[in-house]
C-alpha cells in the first residue's frame, strides 16, 4: 500500500509553455514579426523550427496538443534564438482557436498530417471540421493560406471537399480551380512528410485562399 504522506511525484512536463486561460488571446502579445503564421499540431516540430528560418520576419504560433513536444520544441527555438517570434504552446487548438482575438491577421495556418483517428466513433476528435474551418476563416486575412498535407488518400478527398465547399476560401493550387500543390512551397517539412519521402509514400497537398 502506497504511503498517503509521500509527495506525489511530478508530472515531467507540468512546466510545459500554455496560452493564457482565459480571456482573450493577442498573439501580437505572444511573437513579434510582420506577419502571424499558425501551425496546428507540430508534433517533434521540424515543421515549425524550418519555418521560423526560412522565413525570418514572420511570427509563427504552435499549437501542440502533447505536453512534452510542445515543452520540448518550444525549448529548442528558445535555444536556437527563435523564441521571441516563435513559439510551441501545450494547446488543443480546437479550444484556443476560438479565443485568438487576430481576426483577419493571420496570413497562413499549416495542417500537417492530421486526424489519425480510423473509427466511426472517433470521428469526434477530427480537427478538420466545420468549426474549425470557421475559424481559420475568421482569424485569416484576406488572400491568407491554408495549407494541409496528409498521406492519406480518404482524408485528401475528405479535405478538399471541405474547402471546396466553404464559401470563404477558393482553391489555390498548381491549377486554376484545383486545390492540390505538387511540391511544398514553403522552405520546410514536418517530420512525418520527411518520413513519407524517405519511405516513398505520396503526400498530398492542399491550399485554399481566403477569398477578399
Amino acid at each position: 500500500m502506497a504511503d498517503p504522506t509521500t509527495t506525489p511525484k511530478p508530472y515531467p512536463y507540468d512546466h510545459a509553455p500554455r496560452m493564457p486561460e482565459t480571456g482573450p488571446i493577442d498573439l501580437h502579445t505572444i511573437v513579434a514579426g510582420s506577419w502571424i503564421e499558425l501551425e496546428v499540431g507540430p508534433g517533434r516540430g521540424r515543421f515549425l523550427l524550418e519555418r521560423a528560418v526560412a522565413a525570418p520576419e514572420a511570427a509563427i504560433v504552435g499549437m501542440e496538443i502533447r505536453r512534452k513536444w510542445a515543452t520540448i520544441v518550444d525549448e529548442r527555438l528558445a535555444k536556437r534564438g527563435l523564441g521571441s517570434r516563435a513559439r510551441c504552446f501545450a494547446e488543443d487548438a480546437r479550444l484556443v482557436l476560438p479565443r485568438i482575438a487576430n481576426s483577419g491577421e493571420v496570413k497562413r495556418v499549416f495542417l500537417h498530417f492530421p486526424d489519425p483517428w480510423w473509427k466511426k466513433r472517433h470521428e469526434k476528435r477530427l480537427v478538420m471540421g466545420d468549426l474549425f474551418l470557421n475559424e481559420v476563416a475568421r482569424l485569416l486575412e484576406v488572400g491568407g493560406e491554408l495549407y494541409i498535407q496528409t498521406d492519406v488518400p480518404f482524408r485528401a478527398d475528405q479535405y478538399a471537399s471541405a474547402g471546396l465547399g466553404y464559401d470563404a476560401f477558393e482553391p489555390a493550387g498548381d491549377e486554376p480551380g484545383s486545390a492540390l500543390l505538387a511540391l511544398n512551397p514553403y522552405g520546410a517539412r514536418s517530420d512525418r512528410e520527411g518520413r513519407a519521402d524517405v519511405d516513398g509514400l505520396p503526400v498530398t497537398r492542399i491550399r485554399f485562399r481566403k477569398k477578399g
